[in-house]
């Protein structure tokens, strides 16, 4: 897929898949709107959703902020820039077939720039990685990087987040 393939298609399985777990979802109409790309409720609770899709194992997410190579204030940077109440739907279409479902991630923008910044043994990074393992020439030689299990799509993590909310 190329990349406008890519975010049409984590969109529309990210709106599957909260639909199928009892949501309401509010898609939006027309050019991409700034911010979020839908919106999810449940009883009186609404929550705007960033969909971020993926084929690769990875998802870029603060190169355009760093500066001297500066990880940490990168992701403090963008997370300044998003709204906290914007929950971010990961998804990733690596090693599935056509008719499996990608994986799919939640987590707040506070939850993901704690991630950056501890990515590399906690020098930071620009991208989130699903599951990395860096090699013996890596700074971060000897570790691994991932996404953390709670952040895996499930009815209680969506309990969570509308606990939240």
């Amino acid at each position: 897929m190329n990349s406008y393939q890519v975010g049409v298609s984590a969109e529309a399985y990210a709106a599957a898949i909260f639909a199928r777990s009892g949501c309401d979802v509010l898609v939006q109409y027309g050019a991409n709107q700034p911010k979020y790309d839908l919106v999810i409720a449940e009883d009186n609770k609404s929550i705007k959703v960033s969909v971020k899709g993926s084929q690769d194992g990875s998802w870029g997410l603060t190169q355009s902020y760093l500066k001297n190579a500066n990880y940490q204030k990168a992701a403090d940077t963008w997370l300044s820039k998003h709204d906290k109440t914007i929950l971010f739907c990961f998804v990733q279409f690596k090693d599935t077939d056509l008719l499996e479902h990608p994986r799919i991630y939640l987590a707040w923008a506070q939850e993901v720039a704690k991630r950056l910044k501890e990515t590399t043994k906690g020098r930071g990074d620009t991208i989130l990685y699903e599951h990395k393992i860096w090699t013996p020439r890596a700074y971060a030689a000897g570790t691994i990087d991932k996404i953390p299990d709670k952040w895996h799509f499930s009815k209680e993590r969506l309990h969570e987040i509308f606990s939240a909310a």
